[in-house]
């Protein structure tokens, strides 16, 4: 025979070497079974046979051979080896020649000079290659088909045909062509998605469409033998016992091209064209692990993990009123979600993530570390360590991504402290979507996780011991200790806050701590209270947090400057001139795990109500120190014969009385109706007990029994306090009188805005300042007094700690009438500032409690008592 017959019986011979080596009798449910004849009919069987051999052998004669035809060069197609790829199974070879470059004198006998059984044979036998993805002698690719482009590939290649064909056949031939562009498309879509850069559920995806591949192949080794044995197999028959491949090869190559799509790399999404990394802090992780970063890396999204499962689901519903391809999708969702399942177990049982190609649903930032909490714990470990990939959640996740990332954070809390045992495996837990208790093991995974954080923190870690800890310090509950502290650092607070010697102070305060008898004495966390200054006031502070940031975005790093809004904005005049008393605050340092509990953001909370307790107690401390100089110094306590000296003495006796009962009920209402009731309330839910009302009495809500809302009731408690002490509301803080409701009967000045609460305290402040430096002036105001050596040697001695009576100055020596006037006029423009701002504060308490926060208007009730009296002097001018 010549070349050409030759090489036409090689090809018989592969694929009859092809049917021996495959299973003929393998089936599978997407796939239908072929039946293979046992042999042929005797009748007509052995001409039909002969003559479609002789046929083909006329075929064969048609073209010239090598033999007959030596000028010919002969045609050497050469193949060569490609780089490997992160894809383990990629051919490594280089694609086929296409028949467009083979010679001409390789061309078959023209299918117009070939009968319709010959043509139809010739079709046949092509179809075979083609759908292995071969090019036959009468079907080729395209010519805009270029199989060294992967985007060529991934699409699929298209066939034509070679001109001459009866059309009848030639229709079926299209119609049964679409199956081998599927066919070879999932192939190239099998080899690029198996790349490492695509994740593990791409390759678990990748890995089932394989098996569907294989038992494809499977098919056409069956349509071969009945090509080979059946003399009665024609083309309809094919196009028939392909039709059910043919439909699974449709929902395969559609999934695929979409995935492609979400991938950019049949089509460039503008939407989705954006960087795959979830954030900056990711780009800097990779790049400290060396990653690769350049342009070509960061230029197009990739469509995994959860968003693959995502489509998945999608389809499935979406074509649920097809059995066939439903059946395929669940076999798809199945395979794929085997990888997603094992993290998701080991998220939720043992605490960790193994996700090398970050397609889970929750995100770890691995650069926050257990180890930076042990030297400034913030909030970041417990909110952005692990967070959720909102673009990233399967379907069957969404309902319950919640439970999911807090039972993988509470549980993770416990591994850092030792309490899970990584190496133990979970058994019996679901490996796919469609598992009935794949709900189940959800919630019986946090239900675990949070009974074991609840007890670490609780029990292990004594969390309401340190909280009561926390109280003795920052809320001054049994305070003895710290009435001894300020005894001993008045001289030290005194000062300038710039000047104090903070180290000085911290050794006072450790020793009065560890004095005997003291509260703070058998307080096992005394050694993790420090000493700090603060460079803002707390007025100006808290009206920065609660109008500018509010309390949850405040940083709080170490350094004095941390309150700073922003960070280089120099202090103001008002803030240099803050007193050691002003600036001083407590930080308190809190080991994990309890740092989630008692976090930064906490303690901020607590520092601004320790700042604002202590500057009524200071308060208070000034004006008791004011009645005593009034009942123990002589020009106080001397009765003069002056009646209007007296009645000067009474008005000024009269407005410090004023003022202490506003500082000591204002006192007395935040520790004892505010803070207190609350305390009581948050403990219950602590330790789990029914939750009270701030009257002590049980309520009908349920216990607290899950970490998350264990730190919302810490938070909330510490809010309601702050709320109610005036110190969340602006308009409290900083009340203009345009932002009140009407009130004819006061007197408002030209002042732009008045801060109520601060001028009050102020106000006082200067006034027990004012008043005992008066001591001394009052001598000269009294003819009895002034100039009587007795007297002047008392005031050297007793009074103002003279060495002697000549280093008194002279004002005093002698009798001045018009010093009276003078303090007659200062007596009343304080008790002016006085009064008009303490009407004007109740007037908004009054109006905020109705408005607001109802608890003000026992605070506004409680102040009118100080109101009684001097009010008549409010519109006298002076």
């Amino acid at each position: 025979m010549n070349g050409s017959a030759t090489a036409f019986g090689e090809r018989q011979t592969g694929r009859v070497h092809l049917a021996t080596r495959e299973n003929l009798q393998v089936r599978t449910r997407n796939l239908v079974e072929i039946p293979v004849d046992d042999g042929v009919e005797e009748r007509g069987s052995k001409e039909k046979l002969s003559t479609r051999q002789s046929s083909r052998a006329v075929e064969g004669q048609a073209r010239p051979s090598r033999k007959e035809n030596k000028a010919f060069p002969p045609w050497k197609p050469q193949a060569s080896l490609i780089l490997h790829t992160t894809a383990p199974l990629a051919a490594r070879i280089s694609a086929r020649p296409l028949s467009s470059l083979m010679p001409e004198y390789l061309e078959p006998e023209p299918l117009i000079d070939l009968s319709p059984d010959r043509q139809e044979s010739a079709i046949l036998e092509d179809i075979l290659f083609v759908f292995m993805g071969y090019e036959g002698q009468y079907i080729r690719y395209v010519d805009k088909y270029n199989p060294n482009l992967e985007k060529d590939r991934l699409a699929g290649p298209g066939f034509q045909i070679l001109p001459g064909l009866d059309p009848s056949l030639r229709d079926l031939t299209i119609s049964v062509l679409k199956m081998a562009t599927y066919y070879s498309a999932m192939e190239a879509f099998v080899e690029v998605q198996s790349r490492e850069e695509f994740g593990a559920i791409n390759h678990a995806l990748c890995a089932s469409i394989s098996k569907l591949l294989k038992e494809y192949l499977v098919l056409i080794v069956q349509l071969e033998h009945q090509l080979l044995s059946n003399p009665s197999f024609t083309l309809h028959l094919l196009h028939l016992h392909t039709l059910p491949t043919s439909h699974m090869m449709f929902q395969l190559y559609t999934l695929a091209q979409e995935i492609l799509k979400k991938n950019s790399l049949l089509e460039e999404d503008l939407d989705d064209s954006v960087d795959g990394f979830d954030d900056v802090d990711n780009i800097l992780e990779q790049l400290r692990e060396g990653g690769d970063l350049a342009p070509g890396s960061m230029a197009k999204k990739v469509c995994k993990g959860g968003n693959v499962l995502r489509l998945l689901t999608e389809r499935l519903s979406f074509m649920s009123g097809d059995p066939a391809a439903r059946s395929l999708l669940q076999t798809l969702l199945r395979d794929a979600s085997r990888p997603y399942m094992a993290m998701l177990n080991e998220w939720l049982h043992h605490g960790s993530i193994k996700d090398p190609h970050s397609e889970f649903l929750i995100k770890e930032q691995q650069s926050i570390k257990r180890e930076k909490l042990e030297e400034d714990y913030t909030d970041e470990y417990w909110e952005k360590r692990y967070t959720i990939r909102d673009n990233d959640v399967p379907p069957q996740l969404e309902g319950v991504k919640d439970k999911v990332l807090l039972a993988g954070k509470y549980l993770n809390v416990v591994r850092e402290c030792g309490g899970v045992d990584v190496g133990k495996e979970v058994k019996n837990v679901p490996n796919s979507f469609d598992d009935p208790q794949f709900l189940d093991n959800v919630n019986g995974a946090y239900a675990h996780a949070n009974s074991s954080l609840l007890n670490l923190l609780v029990t292990t870690h004594a969390l309401g011991a340190r909280l009561r800890s926390m109280k003795h310090y920052f809320f001054l509950d049994r305070s003895d200790f710290f009435t001894y502290f300020l005894d001993l650092s008045t001289s030290e607070l005194k000062k300038p806050w710039r000047l104090v010697n903070v180290g000085k102070l911290q050794s006072l305060l450790d020793l009065v701590l560890r004095q005997p008898g003291t509260v703070a004495a058998q307080d096992p966390f005394k050694e993790d209270v420090k000493v700090q200054m603060n460079n803002v006031g707390l007025t100006q502070l808290v009206m920065r947090v609660v109008n500018v940031r509010g309390f949850d975005e405040e940083p709080a790093p170490d350094s004095v400057d941390r309150y700073r809004t922003p960070a280089t904005r120099p202090a103001t005049d008002e803030e240099d001139k803050m007193t050691g008393f002003e600036a001083l605050e407590f930080k308190f340092s809190v080991p994990f795990p309890l740092s989630l509990v008692i976090s930064s953001k906490t303690v901020f909370r607590y520092q601004i109500l320790f700042r604002y307790l202590l500057s009524m107690r200071h308060l208070e401390a000034l004006l008791v120190s004011s009645w005593e100089d009034h009942n123990k110094v002589l020009s106080w306590t001397h009765k003069s014969g002056d009646p209007k000296l007296e009645m000067w003495k009474r008005r000024a006796w009269t407005l410090r009385a004023r003022m202490l009962v506003f500082v000591q009920q204002t006192l007395y209402y935040c520790t004892s109706e505010v803070i207190e009731p609350n305390w009581q309330a948050h403990m219950a839910r602590v330790n789990g007990d029914e939750k009270l009302d701030r009257n002590g009495r049980s309520g009908s809500s349920k216990p607290t029994r899950t970490v998350d809302e264990l730190m919302e009731d810490h938070v909330d408690f510490l809010d309601t306090c702050l709320k109610e002490c005036m110190l969340m509301n602006s308009k409290l803080l900083k009340v203009s009188p345009s932002s009140l409701p009407p009130l004819p009967f006061l007197y408002f000045p030209n002042t732009p805005s008045s801060q109520i609460h601060s001028k009050l305290t102020s106000a006082c402040t200067m006034f027990a300042t004012y008043t005992s430096t008066l001591s001394r002036t009052l001598f000269a105001c009294s003819p009895s007094l002034a100039g009587n050596p007795a007297h002047l040697t008392y005031l050297a001695s007793t009074s103002y700690r003279h060495k002697n009576a000549q280093s008194i100055p002279d004002e005093i020596k002698a009798y001045d009438p018009k010093k009276l006037e003078n303090l007659t006029e200062m007596l009343g423009k304080y008790e002016f500032n006085f009064n008009h701002h303490l009407k004007l504060l109740l007037n908004a308490l009054d109006y905020y409690a109705a408005t607001e926060t109802v608890a003000l208007s026992r605070l506004c009730a409680v102040l009118g008592s100080a109101t009684n009296g001097g009010a008549g002097d409010e519109r006298r001018e002076f």
